[in-house]
């Protein structure tokens, strides 16, 4: 928390030096070529009001009225280059710069302090529809879970080899399904605080694409997957175990909610020291009034884009948005002109990748 308050103030000594300086040069060269000092109090004062909105808090915004006041006087009013405190003009620059300093950082200072509320309140309603939306999906896998225990146990003799096996296949599936969405609420738990960042480390990416196909044909062995990568060897800074979620959580989306797909295309292109990634489906496509609510962990029971009893797509959308973002990057979502959608997201390359 020190090196970070220590930094701003860095930062805005900094600012404020700059600003000023280039303030002070430019008055002297308008002063050369104009023969004019009308401009030069108002060039201060732009001066001080960039330094007040920028910087945080009042005291950067007066104190550049103060150096303000002082090279006005020093530099640009007769005597020149001496100073000269008491005379009217040096009084009322101060006052005027003074007061434009007070008044842009009280401005400026609530400005951000609404801003402040209401990013909380933002977080707070993405936390309360992501709880929401949580305990109505975990409901459906816990409530067949418990019925099949159920019916095992109290019918045990009287069900046939195949009843049970049916039942505790079952069981499995929503077993598995459970865990995806806790592995999912993990991720979000890990990265969700302002103090955790990402542990990023040089992936190639050839080896992440084979990773996520060999996880993801254990679950859908059935499933054709059309890959499509850059042929030279790219490495790029990540969590390699929390992208390989984002690309999973994207694919198992199309396979639950792209209904009458026929085709799944994975593709990554190295553009401007970036990668993009993209999941492509020729399945239903997203309804334009629900684009807004992907990523924000709620979609509604009655928004499912198929008649799937397990509508996590709002969950895991929302884990892969708060990943993305971790990591520097964007995610966003279109529609396929041809039908279905594709979900795209970036992530900056090594300095040395090159397209």
């Amino acid at each position: 928390m020190k090196i970070k308050r220590y930094k701003q103030l860095l930062k805005d000594a900094l600012f404020m030096v700059g600003t000023l300086t280039v303030v002070f040069f430019l008055n002297l060269l308008m002063q050369k070529l104009f023969d004019t000092k009308t401009l030069i109090p108002m060039t201060f004062v732009l001066g001080v009001f960039l330094v007040s909105v920028k910087a945080q808090g009042y005291f950067w915004g007066i104190f550049a009225s103060l150096i303000s006041v002082l090279a006005v006087n020093y530099a640009f009013t007769f005597p020149y280059y001496a100073f000269d405190l008491m005379s009217p003009e040096c009084v009322a620059s101060a006052i005027v710069m003074l007061v434009v300093a007070i008044v842009t950082g009280a401005l400026t200072t609530k400005i951000k302090k609404q801003e402040k509320i209401k990013a909380e309140g933002e977080k707070e309603r993405m936390r309360a529809n992501l709880l929401r939306a949580v305990s109505h999906d975990l409901r459906t896998p816990l409530t067949t879970i418990y019925g099949s225990c159920s019916a095992i146990i109290e019918n045990y003799d009287f069900l046939k080899r195949e009843q049970h096996l049916k039942l505790l296949g079952e069981m499995r599936e929503d077993s598995q399904w459970l865990l995806r969405m806790v592995e999912n609420l993990l991720s979000i738990t890990r990265i969700d605080g302002e103090k955790v960042q990402v542990a990023k480390s040089p992936t190639a990416l050839e080896e992440l694409i084979d990773i996520v196909l060999v996880k993801f044909r254990k679950h859908y062995e059935h499933q054709e997957i059309e890959v499509q990568i850059p042929e030279e060897f790219i490495s790029i800074p990540m969590d390699a175990m929390l992208i390989e979620q984002v690309l999973m959580n994207l694919l198992e989306n199309a396979v639950h909610h792209a209904k009458g797909m026929t085709e799944l295309k994975l593709s990554v292109f190295a553009e401007r020291q970036q990668a993009l990634f993209c999941v492509s489906d020729n399945g239903c496509g997203i309804p334009s009034e629900k684009m807004d609510d992907l990523f924000t962990g709620y979609l509604e029971r009655e928004d499912s884009l198929t008649d799937s009893s397990r509508s996590n797509m709002g969950i895991g959308l929302s884990v892969c948005a708060t990943i993305i973002r971790a990591h520097g990057g964007e995610i966003f979502v279109k529609n396929n002109p041809s039908g279905g959608a594709s979900f795209y997201f970036t992530l900056k390359m090594e300095d040395g990748d090159e397209q």
